[in-house]
């Protein structure tokens, strides 16, 4: 079974091949994704990995969290599930005008 993982303090310019590359030395590589600002498409410092196997995925943990790259010190742990917390661009919770 697969491991998804959180890396964070990326430098802006990271890529998916600098990722792919890096985490590659302890295992396979299922998907990365880069997260973006949706309104500028800018890099916001910090994406998922999804590693082949938790036993991957937990090396990957252990041998580049707090490692450095691109100048950084990244921040590499298992990727959580999203929470939905009844935010968004749903209706309500504006001022009345009356």
């Amino acid at each position: 079974m697969s491991m998804k993982l959180y890396v964070g303090n990326l430098a802006f310019q990271t890529t998916n091949e600098e990722l792919q590359d890096l985490f590659s030395q302890v295992g396979s590589v299922e998907s990365i994704s880069l997260v973006t600002d949706r309104d500028t498409g800018r890099p916001r410092g910090f994406g998922f990995i999804e590693m082949g196997s938790r036993t991957e995925g937990e090396a990957a943990i252990s041998k580049f969290n707090g490692s450095q790259m691109g100048g950084r010190s990244l921040t590499v742990n298992e990727a959580k599930p999203r929470e939905n917390n009844g935010g968004g661009r749903g209706f309500g919770g504006g001022r009345s005008r009356y």
